[in-house]
């Protein structure tokens, strides 16, 4: 639709506010307030609404979560509390260890090591737009990247007053980005006095883990000014993959060594010799001197492979430290300044086992690697000849060694955070009406370095390994043939170095409000709120110099920048229809259009149309339909090449056990020995500077039941039942092909000119060495289901008040469509990708409090999934190997369902002091989450499920 025509079309529905009745439902997440008590609310602004008005904070579709509510986690960062709605996908968390493992994604955000994001409705993260105080929050950096999505981490929740959660389309009042939902964080105004909490937590299963926290605050209000100051502290230990048998004894499990690496501390070296043999061998052990070919050699099979896995890390280790502060004085009667602040610094660790060393045309790297071989007058050489890396006419294929002597892989990250805003506030009347009106101002940066450990510079190796002639001071001939401890200190010392990359993204913006009341309806006033908002976008990743060159033998990549600006203006009209009529107790029309332009792409207009209808008190229906889009971010329009190391199964690795797929292999050229050398194939990722903004539209509508019959009697103070549908439709969405299943299509085709096929190159050896995978609008997501919620309060009894809730949401549809109309595999049901989207979710909240004591006991259910066998096909612990379909062509494998428990009780000492004790215990029966065969690391899925262990927790908090 052009503007001309949305405009057109804003008209209309502006002019049937005032003459007539939509027709589009809508619904929310909590009752609506009787009439009666609506006239005694205080004018408020809640999100998902910009007018301030009593009636319409009963009228958006939010979910409110207080401090309270955020107590009774047990955790100590935002992210992982909101990662247990029900409606939560999977995200970025700490129980990633995903830093050099695996590279870069296609969108140029990078790794994101060490934060944590927030998925909503399984879109990801990048379509969930995150607030703090209605200002937009400075996306997250990890020195790895430019990202689209907000680091959860740099929100101390010491300063959290509630939290609202949209989770509506919302682009026409908030723009770019809230396609999935708005989370709006509130921070504390005020305290009266001064408040100090300490915090334990363990990993009562594992070793390490343990986490701390500290918090002190204060505050105080006066008759012209209030104030709130909180200093933070958070400390997390790690723990190690090797402490779990599933995550460290195996690469993938049920596989043994069959899966894990074939670059190993005694080498894999593959060759044809002068007459034209093929070998495949590594050392028979660590050798005492030269090596001697071929005595001190072997054929090289799955059980000289090196297991990697327990050297990651099942729970990264991070620290934060925050500060915040903010002050709101009262200039006069009508008006009030703010100013707040924040500077919070984490520091973090990712860890993975002692890089590979991959060499020659077969290493497949895409790098200066793929060119580098062994001349014969290097002094360690066994052979008596070059091994020569020409792909044409050379004799080597590859080498694979793993230098354990350089120790483990580590990226330790540093993060500061800072944010300022000011603003005034104020109201002013009109006659009888009264109007409130906001200027704002809010700068946010995040900057972060990471230094890397254990990697090495492939320049200084192809020297070391070259003609030793050319390898003169400080070059030091480099032993890659003698096992373990053959490369000595003054060999790593030439070939190591420490990688330092850097990466910042800010924002800048200045916002102005005006809500009120414009005249007098039959049933009531017209309400409007209307606004300007200018942002300013800036971002950088810049890798170490040594990287740029092309000289790490880690993951390449180039640095990325950009900028961006935006002026938007936006327009929100709230008219009630009916009043107090049969059957309409209240009918209320909402309509809201914000133009965006930007300085990228161009402009965007977006409608979002709502109906509030109140039947009777007790019961009230809700619906949106609303117009969304998300501007590509500087990341994916400007992020430069890269590479990803992707868990792949390659469907031509021997043995291929299905005859038509070994026919397509040949027939595309692909030897019948040809053996897949690594699970991980490197992909090339980055921006494109042609993507389109994604455009969405989205459906809710639901219902709000809260009997009166349930209200102050006997066995009930109050119970609210709801239920929502939802429906959301994204056009052209930004993603890069699924590429395990662009691979598998490609061999199915049996053809290298299918179009699958495209930008998938092999080398002679049939080993993988050129595999696109950058950014696309690619086609459609549509996705769809419900929400249901009971909230019930007992009456006060002389055994204290008991509660319970009830939370869930069933998606009923999820697909993701090419731009050919082919299904990408993530689905409902499925694990694909190390993330899943259950069935069903749901959180069950039990709760008692008497007196000084408080307890509650909380149940949270995953439904059961299905995923691909995928590497471990062919083997036991593939639970259903005859259940293949196109995107499981290994089998099927059953990941069951998952309940945990978490209990948590609290008790205020009765003396003088005010101080409490809160101990509780997450996943009280040691769930342990279900072996997952596709995930990358650890044999489960760390962002659907808890860590494999109890964990225990106990907080004293005093107020003074």
């Amino acid at each position: 639709m052009n503007n001309a025509l949305r405009h057109r079309a804003l008209a209309a529905a502006i002019a049937c506010v005032i003459t007539s009745i939509a027709t589009a439902p809508t619904f929310a997440q909590e009752a609506a307030a009787p009439p009666q008590k609506a006239t005694t609310l205080d004018k408020v602004m809640v999100t998902g609404s910009r007018i301030k008005s009593a009636e319409v904070a009963t009228q958006v579709p939010i979910l409110t979560m207080n401090s309270a509510d955020i107590q009774r986690a047990g955790l100590t960062s935002i992210g992982d509390i909101l990662k247990q709605l029900s409606s939560s996908g999977s995200s970025l968390n700490t129980k990633f260890n995903s830093a050099g493992n695996f590279g870069f994604p296609p969108d140029g955000s990078g790794v994101g090591s060490g934060s944590s994001t927030l998925d909503l409705r399984n879109l990801g993260a990048k379509r969930v737009l995150i607030l703090v105080d209605g200002i937009r929050w400075v996306n997250e950096s990890s020195a790895s990247g430019v990202s689209a999505a907000v680091d959860m981490n740099t929100i101390p929740v010491g300063i959290i007053d509630r939290i609202e959660v949209l989770q509506d389309g919302a682009s026409a009042l908030y723009g770019s980005d809230a396609i999935a939902g708005v989370v709006n964080i509130i921070t504390k105004k005020s305290q009266d006095g001064g408040a100090a909490s300490v915090y334990f937590g363990n990993y009562n299963n594992r070793n390490g883990g343990d986490t701390k926290n500290a918090d002190l605050s204060f505050g105080a209000k006066g008759d012209r000014y209030n104030f709130f100051v909180d200093f933070g502290y958070v400390k997390q230990d790690a723990i190690s993959s090797g402490d779990w048998a599933q995550a460290g004894a195996e690469c993938v499990p049920g596989t043994g060594l069959d899966n894990c690496s074939s670059a190993t501390p005694t080498g894999r070296f593959m060759f044809n010799d002068p007459l034209g043999n093929y070998h495949s061998v590594t050392l028979n052990g660590p050798i005492t001197g030269t090596a001697q070919y071929p005595a001190d050699f072997h054929p090289f099979t799955s059980a000289d492979r090196f297991n990697f896995a327990p050297f990651n890390l099942l729970l990264t280790p991070s620290e934060r430290k925050s500060v915040f502060a903010q002050v709101d004085y009262n200039i006069t009667a009508n008006t009030t300044w703010y100013v707040r602040g924040l500077y919070n610094r984490r520091t973090s660790m990712n860890q993975a086992a002692p890089e590979p060393i991959f060499l020659g045309p077969g290493a497949g790297t895409g790098s200066l690697a793929d060119s580098v071989g062994v001349d014969v007058t290097n002094p360690y050489n066994p052979f008596g000849y070059t091994l020569d890396a020409d792909p044409s006419t050379g004799n080597l294929i590859m080498i694979g060694r793993r230098p354990v002597e350089g120790g483990p892989r580590q990226y330790s990250q540093d993060v500061d955070t800072f944010y300022f805003g000011t603003g005034l506030q104020g109201s002013f009347g009109i006659g009888t009406r009264n109007f409130y009106w906001d200027v704002n101002f809010a700068s946010g940066n995040n900057r972060a370095t990471q230094t890397v450990r254990g990697t090495y510079n492939i320049a200084h190796i192809q020297r070391a390994l070259g003609p030793v002639a050319n390898c003169t001071a400080p070059c030091v001939p480099l032993n890659l043939f003698g096992g373990p401890g053959s490369i000595t200190p003054e060999m790593l010392n030439y070939i190591q170095y420490t990688e330092h990359d850097r990466s910042e993204n800010t924002i800048r913006l200045w916002t102005a409000n005006l809500t009120g009341e414009l005249f007098d309806l039959p049933a009531g006033p017209l309400s409007f709120a209307t606004g300007y908002e200018h942002r300013n976008y800036t971002g950088s990743y810049e890798p170490d110099a040594v990287v740029v060159a092309g000289e790490s033998n880690g993951v390449p990549s180039l640095p990325t920048s950009g900028r961006y600006s935006i002026n938007e203006y936006y327009v929100e009209l709230n008219a009630p229809l009916l009043r107090d009529v049969p059957a309409f107790k209240a009918l209320d029309l909402s309509v809201a259009t914000r133009y965006s332009d930007y300085s990228t792409f161009g402009s965007a207009t977006n409608n979002k149309y709502g109906l509030r209808w109140q039947i009777v008190d007790d019961l009230t229906l809700r619906g949106t339909w609303a117009e969304g889009f998300r501007a590509p971010s500087i990341g994916e329009v400007f992020g430069s090449p890269a590479r990803f190391d992707a868990t792949l199964q390659d469907p031509c690795s021997a043995p291929i056990a299905n005859t038509q797929t070994a026919a397509n292999c040949a027939a595309m050229g692909i030897p019948a020995s040809y053996s897949q050398p690594n699970p991980q194939i490197s992909v090339r990722t980055g921006g494109n500077v042609a993507l389109k903004p994604e455009e969405s539209r989205s459906l809710t509508w639901g219902a709000v039941y809260s009997p009166s019959w349930a209200e102050n009697v006997a066995w009930s103070s109050k119970l609210d039942f709801t239920f929502g549908y939802y429906k959301i439709n994204i056009k052209q969405a930004i993603l890069a092909p699924d590429a395990q299943t662009q691979l598998n299509r490609c061999v199915d085709s049996g053809s290298l000119t299918s179009p699958y096929c495209v930008g998938i190159h092999r080398n002679a050896t049939g080993n993988i060495d050129g595999f696109n995978n950058t950014l696309q609008n690619l086609g459609q997501v549509e996705t769809s289901g419900y929400d249901i919620g009971v909230q019930w309060r007992g009456p006060e009894t002389a055994i204290g008040q008991f509660t319970a809730g009830l939370q869930g949401t069933h998606v009923i549809r999820y697909e993701a469509k090419n731009e050919t109309g082919n299904l990408e595999p993530r689905a409902v049901g499925i694990e694909v990708t190390n993330s899943a989207i259950p069935s069903w979710a749901s959180n069950l909240s039990l709760g008692w409090q008497r007196g000084a004591w408080n307890v509650d006991y909380k149940l949270r259910y995953i439904s059961g999934l299905r995923e691909d066998c995928a590497a471990a096909s062919g083997y036991p612990i593939c639970s259903n190997p005859s259940e293949v379909t196109a995107d499981r062509p290994g089998g099927t494998n059953y990941l069951s369902a998952v309940t945990y428990s978490d209990i948590r009780a609290s008790w205020k000492l009765p003396i003088a002091l005010n101080l409490s004790v809160t101990a509780g215990i997450n996943n009280l029966f040691n769930k342990a989450p279900p072996i997952c065969l596709s995930c990358s690391l650890n044999g489960y899925d760390a962002a659907t499920y808890d860590l494999p262990s109890r964990f225990s927790y106990l907080q004293l908090n005093l107020k003074f």
